[in-house]
């Protein structure tokens, strides 16, 4: 699963709007226009018109890297929240480092911009059919460097996506 993936499953979820997907890619510090954001969320079609049921990554036709990402996610963090109170506190995590874990900053994002707690995500999850621990979640969404942190495979994000969609589209 990529990011352009990520972003298209997340915008169904939470029926996001291309307004707010702009809006937050501006927040973040990304300006990007409407042909931009619907690049980002049309897919390119195989040269043949086949439909392939392997686990292709699909390709679309403006690709989306991990820092562009983040920075959506922290403008929906604004967009939902509102805007910190205390600047000093915004996010210095990424300055020059490489994001290496997306699906666990996606994890940790939405739980902060919907205001989720632990037991809201277990439910999310439990909805799409995946039951981890209440430790397992709590490892993912620790800071990568903690001597207890484990990587979100694309099974936790997918699942969890799926599950935000099944509980919010209702």
């Amino acid at each position: 699963m990529n990011n352009n993936d990520i972003l298209l499953r997340l915008r169904y979820a939470l029926d996001i709007k291309d307004t707010e997907i702009i809006k937050a890619f501006q927040l973040g510090g990304i300006d990007i226009s409407r042909e931009e954001e619907k690049a980002m969320l049309t897919k390119i079609n195989n040269q043949e018109g086949e439909v392939s049921d392997s686990f292709e990554k699909n390709l679309y036709v403006k690709m989306i890297n991990n820092k562009a990402l983040d920075t959506f996610l922290n403008g929906f963090i604004i967009v939902k929240r509102g805007e910190p109170k205390n600047k000093a506190t915004q996010s210095i995590q990424t300055a020059n480092t490489e994001i290496r874990h997306i699906n666990n900053i996606l994890l940790k994002k939405i739980k902060i911009a919907l205001a989720l707690t632990s037991e809201d995500m277990l439910d999310i999850l439990a909805a799409a059919g995946v039951y981890p621990s209440k430790g397992e979640l709590g490892a993912i969404l620790r800071k990568e460097g903690h001597r207890n942190f484990k990587p979100c495979g694309d099974k936790y994000a997918r699942n969890f996506l799926k599950g935000l969609a099944l509980c919010y589209r209702e």
